[in-house]
């Protein structure tokens, strides 16, 4: 099945709450605890594709001494993790700004962490912009870029669907179906990351609709 790309921006309210709405809880969790496990502790983190920005409020929870700049497209977006973040008493350790993920405007090596969840697949240019995050994080910073493998059929992508988002409303089962075409393999994948300035890097199948780019803090 050949990749189809969705809109870039979820610039819409609506779709921007129903995104908020879907239920991320547990595949945020286990995407923190990724980031704790491949060693983060300490220092300025970026969260690319932050969204309503539950990961990097988790992150900051979790680990008291590490700052985070979370990036997002959507203004819609950004609105509500503002909200997310000042509900959660975090805005001296959490800054939100509008910022393309294919044209970030930080320095090379300017971060200690690089996390990424579930954002490559609405970039049309997914390339452009994973060269720029390996570009931003530092020789040995953790890294942790996740996000959905594109199924062989269509038919698998809708079993995903009825697995993970059954109770969820039709709106928030098609930005989800979508969201599968749009994805990538994990060859494709593999492939990227040999164009990718992140020595030590590696893929590996994370869940059974997962792939992430991960490199540990030595």
């Amino acid at each position: 099945m050949k990749r189809i790309v969705e809109p870039e921006v979820m610039d819409t309210v609506e779709a921007a709450e129903a995104y908020d709405a879907m239920g991320h809880g547990e595949v945020d969790k286990a995407f923190v605890d990724r980031v704790i496990a491949l060693g983060a502790s300490t220092g300025h983190f970026l969260d690319v594709g932050t969204g309503p920005a539950q990961i990097p409020i988790l992150l900051a929870q979790s680990c008291p001494d590490i700052h985070i700049t979370a990036i997002d497209l959507s203004e819609e977006m950004l609105k509500i993790a503002k909200r997310h973040v000042a509900d959660a008493e975090l805005t001296d350790r959490i800054t939100l700004e509008r910022v393309d993920a294919k044209v970030l405007p930080y320095p090379d090596n300017t971060f200690d962490g690089l996390i990424s969840n579930s954002i490559v697949h609405h970039i049309h240019d997914a390339m452009k912009a994973l060269q720029e995050m390996g570009r931003i994080v530092r020789p040995k910073g953790l890294v942790l870029i996740r996000d959905l493998i594109r199924p062989e059929t269509p038919a698998d992508a809708q079993a995903f669907v009825d697995r993970y988002a059954a109770n969820d409303t039709p709106q928030q089962q098609k930005l989800y179906y979508d969201s599968f075409l749009a994805a990538f393999t994990i060859t494709e994948v593999n492939e990227m990351l040999t164009q990718m300035d992140i020595p030590g890097a590696v893929v590996v199948q994370s869940t059974d609709r997962h792939w992430s780019i991960e490199r540990a803090v030595p």
